[in-house]
Formats: C-alpha cells, sequence, structure tokens
C-alpha cells in the first residue's frame, strides 16, 4: 500500500499558488506498522489561538530556511522532536489558504514506528496517531459544509483516539486520499452519506476578523 502511494504522490502535480501572504508548511507524517497511522498533534490548552486543534506538525516559514520542505522539517523537529533524517518525503500536495491568511504547504513523509517524540509544551499538550484504515474507509463523524469563495466544500470531520479532525487537516487529507490512494472522495462533491452540518459564512467572517484583529 506505501509503495504505491508513494507512486502515485509522485506522479501527482500539486497545485502551486503564487501569493504575497506569509507561508506556512505542515508534514503528513506516515507511521509504517504493519497497520499504518498517520501521526497528529494537539495544540496546547493555554494557547491564544487554535487551542485543542488537532493539526499535523509544522509552522510558519522563517527567513533564514531555504525552502518550504525545510520548514516542514524543522518545525516537525522543533515540536515533537521528529529527527530530519528519519523522514523519507513521499510528495506534495497541493497549498491551502488557512482560515487567517496563510499559504500553507503540506508534504507527506514515512516515519518508522516507536520513535521517541515528545511535544513541545509550549506550544502541543498530545501527540497522537489515528489508523489510516478509518480515513481510507470514509469514516466521517459528518461533514462540515463550508462556503469558501462563493462555492460549497464538504469538509470531512473525523472523531478519533478522543480527538476531533477537521478544517484545514481534513481538507489536506482528502486530496491525501485522493491523489494518494484513489479514493472517490472530493471536497467539492457532497458525500453520498452521513450528515451534513452546514458552516455559516457570517460566522467565518467573523473568526476572520477576529483573527486579524490588533
Amino acid at each position: 500500500m506505501l509503495e504505491k502511494l508513494r507512486k502515485r504522490l509522485q506522479a501527482h502535480t500539486p497545485c502551486r499558488m503564487r501569493l504575497d501572504m506569509p507561508q506556512a508548511a505542515v508534514l503528513l507524517p506516515i507511521v509504517d506498522r504493519p497497520e499504518p497511522t498517520l501521526l497528529f498533534t494537539r495544540r496546547a490548552s493555554h494557547l491564544n489561538t487554535h487551542s485543542g486543534q488537532v493539526a499535523f506538525p509544522g509552522g510558519k516559514r522563517e527567513e533564514a530556511d531555504p525552502d518550504l520542505l525545510f520548514t516542514a522539517l524543522r518545525e516537525s523537529r522543533e515540536e515533537i522532536a521528529l529527527p530530519p533524517e528519519r523522514v523519507e518525503l513521499l510528495g506534495r500536495l497541493s497549498d491551502v489558504i488557512s482560515l487567517h491568511g496563510i499559504l500553507v504547504t503540506p508534504y507527506v513523509g514515512l516515519i518508522p514506528p516507536d520513535l521517541p517524540l515528545v511535544p513541545d509544551p509550549s506550544e502541543l499538550d498530545a501527540i497522537f496517531e489515528v489508523e489510516l484504515s478509518l480515513f481510507l474507509e470514509d469514516r466521517r463523524h459528518h461533514t462540515d459544509v463550508i462556503p469558501v469563495d462563493g462555492r460549497l466544500h464538504y469538509v470531512p470531520s473525523y472523531h478519533a483516539a478522543g480527538q476531533v479532525i477537521w478544517g484545514l487537516s481534513s481538507m489536506m487529507l482528502v486530496e491525501l486520499l485522493a491523489e494518494g490512494f484513489g479514493r472517490p472522495v472530493s471536497l467539492l462533491e457532497e458525500p453520498p452519506t452521513g450528515r451534513l452540518c452546514y458552516f455559516p459564512e457570517r460566522l467565518l467572517r467573523t473568526l476572520h476578523s477576529e483573527t486579524h484583529t490588533p
């Protein structure tokens, strides 16, 4: 399965955005177990923004970073003590824009199991894994229907390991599933089954304005 993923991602041409906005990069770490898992982090509860939210390791690009892959690996080392040399790069996914106006580039990497990973307590309070099969079998809890530039996006929300995986992380997951594994899932098509939860556009505007308040 992972060899097929590697080949599909190497053949994939992700969308790149040339926009004048802050940049960030994240790593989607697949743990090479007999039953492969995806590794996630949970933002620390004491943070002013995104507290308690589930995300992939990563963060903003610094001026000294030579490229965005370096950013993803550097941030992963700082956040969870993941040695860059233990990451086998499988490919890159399309750029996405966060609700807070940051251009995020996702990378997919394979890592060995049972590394001595430790969350940075200043940023995170948990590291956890979820079996890849949960996503491949599309065992979503519900679907968030989010208007983006006047078009509805159907973003899966997963409940796993006592956590909620949704939003930007789920949008990245959809591309990983569709392009990396050939699963019949799309952000632009309503899923055939399951509950839909509509995300009011006015709430998006409120959240956006709050995050840009000095």
